[in-house]
């Protein structure tokens, strides 16, 4: 590998990062008015686009959370009427959460800003560019996926 190539290799987790940073950010300063921070509409964005309900584990899952972190922001998203936990079972963590009406109207005003910032960040990319800046970050992220399955 030439030196111009291990510089890439240095510098692409940094990258990464600060992409995301960036990106939260810009949608963090949208939804500000609506009142909403990204512990607030990240949460709300993975319950909505889910393909089926989730419960509390499938949430932790897909945030990249732990379990304590998860109930405390449940809590607070059913305390502010935008989740409830359904189901029989006593054990919340055992129960699906959905959103509410509130959350859904919520979920939609996200969604159109989210559109927005997507259209503007990703300007000046092609189909192609996107399907192949997708395939590399799945691959990095199942990579990860398996370093943290390793350790525990």
């Amino acid at each position: 590998m030439n030196r111009a190539q291990q510089q890439l290799r240095n510098g692409l987790g940094s990258l990464i990062a600060r992409a995301g940073r960036q990106w939260r950010r810009a949608l963090d300063r949208r939804l500000h008015p609506f009142g909403l921070t990204e512990a607030t509409w990240l949460p709300l964005i993975h319950l909505a686009r889910a393909p089926v309900p989730m419960r509390q584990k499938d949430l932790a899952t897909s945030l990249v959370l732990d379990g304590s972190s998860v109930v405390r922001l449940l809590d607070a998203l059913e305390s502010s009427g935008l989740v409830e936990r359904r189901g029989e079972n006593a054990d919340r963590r055992a129960k699906t959460i959905v959103l509410t009406p509130l959350g859904l109207s919520i979920i939609d005003q996200v969604e159109s800003v989210s559109r927005e910032i997507r259209d503007a960040v990703l300007v000046g990319l092609t189909g192609e560019e996107i399907a192949i800046a997708t395939r590399v970050l799945e691959l990095v992220c199942r990579n990860l996926a398996r370093l943290q399955d390793d350790e525990t």
